[in-house]
């Protein structure tokens, strides 16, 4: 879809894109072969044509923080194919909801193949050079919650990656409420374990482990932290084919 957007362009918005899209000129190639039948004010054109060509060029090199800067932030899922290979699905758990009174148990991240966790006084500090090797990042809520909780206690950590928060994409097509919801309207299942857990199960599943020593707890913890991430993937794939046919709907 990256390559079919053109709303990353100064001075480009979504009536004009749907203006070139409706001309049924999809994608930047096709916008430059038939440049001269395009039905848009010749000025504008070659301003077009100029900007194609550079994001051409950063999209062959993989400039992530290119598109990171200038797609809206609504729009950072139109670079998940491009960007798959370079992808870390994110999700934390806490103590509670409080940037300033609460602090981060676990994080997990997931690279499409791959699942990793870091636990608080065991290894989550590592999560800062984690971080620094991918070039999208995937949450459901993480604009609101994970990434600002994660930025609080890690303000090392730039943050300048594409980022797609599924929570928005997935309203657009008709997938609201919580993530264990829209898991269960796509038919995702959870293990027997993390079966009807929530994030509140999460916060006494903690305290159990840190006050109590229960390793059992942390256990269920991480595999609910887990299979949060994996069926973010899961929900991605699923999903995105409907994203790209409503977004060139209009």
């Amino acid at each position: 879809m990256l390559n079919n957007t053109y709303i990353h362009i100064p001075g480009v918005g979504k009536s004009l894109e749907q203006k070139i899209w409706a001309q049924g000129i999809h994608t930047w190639e096709e916008f430059l072969e038939l440049e001269e039948k395009i039905l848009i004010p010749p000025a504008r054109k070659a301003r077009i044509c100029e900007e194609i060509k550079k994001s051409s060029e950063h999209l062959a090199s993989k400039n992530y923080c290119f598109f990171s800067q200038c797609l809206p932030s609504a729009e950072h899922w139109r670079a998940y194919s491009a960007f798959s290979d370079s992808v870390a699905f994110v999700d934390i758990e806490t103590t509670g909801l409080s940037q300033h009174r609460d602090k981060i148990t676990v994080v997990g991240i997931y690279n499409g193949k791959e699942s990793k966790t870091y636990i608080r006084d065991i290894n989550l500090d590592e999560i800062v050079e984690e971080f620094s090797k991918y070039k999208l990042l995937v949450s459901f809520n993480g604009a609101r919650f994970d990434l600002p909780f994660i930025k609080s206690e890690f303000p090392d950590i730039e943050f300048n990656q594409l980022h797609i928060d599924l929570m928005y994409p997935l309203r657009r097509i008709g997938y609201s409420g919580g993530l264990k919801n829209i898991e269960k309207m796509l038919g995702i299942s959870r293990s027997e374990d993390t079966e009807g857990i929530t994030g509140f199960d999460a916060v006494r599943l903690w305290k159990n482990y840190e006050k109590r020593g229960d390793q059992e707890a942390l256990d269920i913890l991480v595999k609910y932290n887990k299979e949060d991430i994996v069926n973010l993937k899961t929900i991605i794939e699923l999903t995105y084919p409907k994203m790209v046919e409503k977004a060139l709907r209009g």
